[in-house]
């Protein structure tokens, strides 16, 4: 079953994403404390991941953020095309990277994975994090104006954001 947005871009439903399906990357059981990704260097203390200090005595433990980089599964898509895109398209990309730095100060599991040209002039992000993703494109969206759409899988914590203008 699919959901999609419709006309201004709501989607109710997106912001009920994570509360609705377990994301499959969070390990069932809580991790022994402290620990650290080996990779961002994250700290996982108090029940979730944080930038801070490493304690020396600190188990490792793969964030769920580096886990998805590693197996190249996205939990989050946007896909930006159109006219408007062509021309404005290094505005557009600063913005996604603000929003994204700002977001990944904050919360260490929310990333951008990368960042693909495609040969019909569209880009496609990739993130960690389906409400990354959701945030950005609305973000673009209140910026430039233009289409959001959004669909979501029922049962998978992913989710696909469209903009065009």
């Amino acid at each position: 079953m699919n959901a999609y947005s419709d006309a201004q871009g709501s989607a109710p439903h997106i912001r009920n994403l994570q509360e609705l399906v377990h994301d499959p990357y969070f390990s069932k059981r809580k991790l022994s404390e402290p620990a650290y990704c080996p990779e961002c260097r994250a700290v996982y203390k108090a029940g979730r991941w944080v930038w801070g200090a490493l304690a020396t005595d600190a188990q490792i433990a793969l964030c769920p953020a580096c886990q998805r980089i590693k197996d190249h599964c996205p939990a989050g898509f946007l896909t930006l095309s159109g006219e408007f895109l062509r021309d404005h398209s290094e505005n557009i990309l600063q913005l996604l990277r603000n929003i994204e730095q700002h977001e990944k100060a904050e919360h260490p599991l929310k990333r951008l994975m990368a960042l693909v040209n495609n040969a019909d002039g569209s880009i496609e992000a990739t993130f960690t994090d389906p409400h990354l993703a959701r945030a950005i494109g609305e973000a673009i969206r209140d910026a430039y104006r233009g289409k959001l759409e959004y669909r979501y899988q029922a049962g998978e914590y992913l989710l696909r954001v469209k903009w065009t203008r």
